[in-house]
């Protein structure tokens, strides 16, 4: 798969809630004329407020606020800010208002997983940070660590198309009117930086972000390293990571130390041994919870975005991550992973991770039993 990067783009890579909710906050308060805003969970929190409010604000002025959450993403925790962006002639739509976890059919499965926002034609948000309070959350210690970035210049038209095109399709299908027409798109360039939208959906761009992955991964000469919250990959990414640490690549994962999904969390480790074996080196993240779904590789190519590299992200949900060929962006996200690695992450010993007791091993290879007979039954496999 060849990417065709788009020159001329500023980028800012925003770490945590704590730095992208003001970005998009201050965006939202700069409107003048149009918001698009994509989410898997729009809470009912504090920071779900305090994006409401802005987007309240900015209708009252006369922008067109269109807002798009994920049925069961957001379920239980939109209905009241819901309630409130409709009496502000918001315009709200719900992706699969009927999707349900208890079935195993695929278009009951299917969800809408993307992080993205588009200011004015100006501005635009790509993303895995949903619109949910990463200080204040049960059970877990502040911040959840997870990344977006900012982006000015020409790629901002793709991802307007994006976020239009699904729009006018949920819409449709909910038998309601489409977007109206949006602003004249400021397309000039206004940094140095190359980068390109890369989407997942259930048409033609199945395997998109998987096959941009194992590109970079089968063309890396020194060093691979993927921070993700949810990796249970197919043979083909598996494969390739074992094939670039055989090339003599560094190849480091940091990957979810706590427990959020029990079944995945254990049938994922049954991937542990093989890589190790083949001199991957894996990081489990213990600080707070890791949301992250981000890699470097060989300091220049970078990836941003809402998909994690397992069934649900690479064969079922509707995903969106940004590709970028720029050294100094590169460069910051690797620093911050080799950061958040020292100060909240353990090392996995190859040696220890084999002298596990017996019915930890036996607890791994059942739930991992589970899960691809889970993915069996509901038709999932064949290249992935």
């Amino acid at each position: 798969m060849t990417l065709q990067f788009i020159a001329g783009n500023a980028l800012q890579l925003l770490t945590n809630g704590r730095a992208y909710f003001p970005a998009l906050l201050h965006a939202i308060d700069e409107a003048i004329s149009e918001i698009y805003l994509e989410t898997y969970i729009f809470a009912d929190d504090d920071t779900g407020r305090r994006v409401a409010a802005a987007l309240v604000r900015a209708a009252a002025r006369g922008v067109r606020v269109h807002v798009l959450v994920d049925g069961f993403g957001s379920k239980g925790m939109f209905e009241e800010t819901r309630r409130l962006l409709h009496a502000a002639n918001i315009k709200v739509l719900i992706f699969g208002p009927k999707t349900s976890p208890l079935t195993l059919r695929r278009n009951r499965l299917r969800r809408l997983h993307r992080k993205l926002a588009v200011v004015d034609a100006r501005v635009a948000f790509v993303g895995g940070i949903n619109v949910i309070d990463d200080m204040h959350t049960p059970h877990h210690t502040p911040p959840r660590y997870d990344y977006a970035v900012r982006i000015e210049g020409p790629m901002v038209a793709g991802v307007l198309e994006q976020v239009e095109r699904l729009w006018r399709r949920v819409a449709w299908a909910s038998l309601k009117r489409s977007a109206e027409r949006h602003p004249p798109i400021d397309a000039g360039e206004r940094g140095t930086q190359h980068a390109v939208l890369v989407v997942r959906d259930n048409f033609r761009h199945r395997s998109d972000i998987e096959d941009a992955y194992l590109d970079a991964i089968c063309g890396a000469h020194k060093e691979v390293i993927i921070a993700n919250a949810y990796f249970f990959p197919g043979a083909r990414f598996r494969h390739a990571l074992r094939a670039a640490a055989a090339r003599g690549v560094r190849v480091v994962l940091l990957l979810q130390g706590r427990i959020e999904y029990l079944l995945l969390h254990y049938a994922s480790r049954a991937l542990y041994g093989s890589l190790l074996d083949a001199g991957v080196e894996i990081y489990e993240y213990h600080r707070s919870f890791l949301h992250a779904k981000v890699a470097v590789i060989d300091r220049r190519w970078a990836t941003v975005g809402s998909s994690n590299i397992d069934p649900f992200s690479l064969m079922l949900a509707r995903e969106a991550n940004i590709v970028v060929d720029d050294l100094r962006f590169a460069q910051d996200l690797r620093r911050s992973l080799l950061d958040h690695m020292k100060s909240g992450a353990k090392v996995i010993a190859q040696h220890m991770w084999h002298r596990q007791p017996l019915w930890r091993r036996m607890l791994i290879w059942s739930a991992y039993g589970c899960t691809r007979l889970l993915m069996g039954v509901a038709g999932y496999g064949g290249k992935h």
